[in-house]
């Protein structure tokens, strides 16, 4: 019986919502084109969250990699970030390593009932170790950079060159990525600014990301015309490999839609005039910072929406305490419907799609950053992590669509009028507003024409992702093996 050729794309995102977000995201913009079918890999809990959310007619296959979280020292059950302290967030990024053997047994196991190899595999930056098994096997490799060209670009850079700095300088420069600006102590997390990377966390950092540069493409979420240095930064460390911006991948917003209370209270404001603040679903701050936030808002006079956890130093999962606010703060704001406190989790995206919505306070995790870009909304920023500091700089520096309030988690605190006087200038109508939003407009046209395909016309990233395609194909077909595995014959 003749069956269809269709070319076999394996991805593999970490196993964390604001990994995995994206790369579902990109499983069905290659799902959607002719000639290739996707296997999406994951953890059994993973994979249990994710089929519910995939339509009834997807093509999408779904594989588990077995794990017993408990065999690392990790709480049973744990195959997600969510919930985990930051301590135990690394230790469970080196643990997936062990998904090594049967990672390479599922890539065995497609090869042997199709009678051909996958014509790639995708995989996360935190799972770089799966570049050894693809060559191993013969196959094209592409690490998906799930975050923006800039912001991952120091990220790398900050990493890899670390050791030579010394502890307490207010300021450096990257050796590697002379572009960049002069990098802030202030804009490292509390572990890189005291560790010796002797510690097994930072060895693994400084392994995976050398792993990274090994990988025959790197996919970034990202669009070509918003941040050409951070794709320069890549194609010189790879050696010229090709690098492609395929973003912005996020959620669909075709999605059916939901019902919430928010969206409920959002219909009763006026169009622009709410506040949306989160810190992503891995993020919190401090109890003295959750508490001049609360100041700052109610001195604003802006309407807000606000998801709410406990303060970082106590557990993510414990139930909120009246105390962490100012007295009787939650039912003022509820009573005159300025502000609702929403706790944990809110619908993001229909959020930021509501036409109520004017500005959204955000860790600037990258997801969130596209989630609200795509739709026209201009941030506050309050980095608190990772590459987040250098997307907060890149965004308000380069772009004009940002402002950053407060940096980090223990912070000084600059007082609650401070965060008062940025949501009331970015908000209000100030030069400096109407400058932001008409950026953040431009923008926003930006990123969709990236993404738009028609008779005539194909955005940066749907050729960028059609030349990725092509390119794995091509290699696939020509690729040959020698004593180190799969070898690329030329750039």
């Amino acid at each position: 019986m003749a069956e269809e050729k269709n070319e076999n794309v394996v991805i593999f995102p970490f196993m964390a919502q604001g990994h995995i977000t994206p790369f579902l995201a990109l499983a069905k913009l290659i799902e959607r084109r002719k000639g290739y079918t996707v296997t999406f890999v994951s953890t059994p809990l993973n994979i249990t969250n994710i089929r519910p959310t995939l339509p009834l007619d997807t093509t999408i296959r779904l594989a588990e990699l077995p794990f017993c979280s408990t065999d690392h020292g990790l709480p049973p059950n744990t195959e997600n970030t969510l919930g985990l302290s930051y301590l135990l967030i690394s230790h469970f990024v080196i643990a997936a390593e062990a998904l090594r053997s049967p990672f390479k047994q599922l890539l065995v196991d497609i090869t042997e009932n199709s009678g051909r190899k996958p014509v790639c595999v995708i995989t996360d930056m935190f799972l770089a170790w799966t570049v050894e098994v693809a060559n191993d096997l013969g196959i094209y490799h592409s690490t998906f950079i799930a975050g923006g060209g800039y912001g991952m670009a120091i990220y790398f850079s900050v990493v890899m060159n670390m050791p030579k700095y010394k502890t307490g300088d207010e300021e450096f420069s990257l050796p590697d990525f002379p572009e960049a600006p002069k990098i802030q102590w202030s804009q490292l997390t509390e572990d890189r600014k005291f560790t010796d990377w002797t510690d097994p966390w930072s060895q693994y950092q400084c392994q995976q990301l050398s792993l990274c540069m090994r990988s025959h493409s790197i996919l970034l979420n990202n669009i070509a015309e918003l941040e050409n240095s951070g794709l320069e930064y890549f194609r010189r460390k790879t050696g010229g490999r090709h690098i492609w911006p395929i973003g912005p991948t996020c959620s669909s917003s075709k999605a059916p839609p939901i019902s919430h209370y928010c969206l409920e209270w959002l219909d009763i404001h006026p169009p622009a005039s709410v506040l949306y603040i989160s810190f992503g679903s891995q993020f919190t701050i401090s109890a003295s910072q959750i508490m001049e936030l609360a100041m700052g808002l109610e001195a604003s006079g802006k309407s807000f929406i606000w998801v709410i956890r406990p303060p970082i130093e106590f557990g993510i999962n414990e139930e909120f305490r009246p105390e962490w606010l100012p007295e009787g703060f939650e039912d003022q704001m509820r009573e005159n419907k300025q502000g609702l406190l929403v706790r944990n989790w809110a619908p993001q995206l229909e959020i930021l799609s509501h036409s109520s919505t004017g500005t959204f306070l955000s860790h600037c995790g990258w997801n969130s950053i596209i989630e609200s870009l795509t739709r026209g909304i201009p941030i506050i920023a309050w980095p608190l992590a990772g590459e987040q500091f250098f997307n907060s700089n890149m965004l308000e520096k380069e772009v004009g669509v940002c402002i950053e309030v407060v940096r980090g988690i223990n912070s000084d605190i600059i007082g609650y009028n401070h965060i008062a006087e940025v949501i009331s200038n970015v908000m209000g109508d100030t030069e400096k507003g109407e400058n932001m939003r008409r950026k953040t407009r431009k923008v926003k046209k930006m990123m969709n024409d990236a993404l738009k395909e028609s008779e005539g016309f194909k955005g940066s990233s749907v050729k960028a992702m059609n030349e990725f395609l092509n390119s794995a194909t091509a290699m696939t077909d020509i690729a040959y093996h020698s004593t180190n595995g799969y070898t690329q014959k030329s750039q």
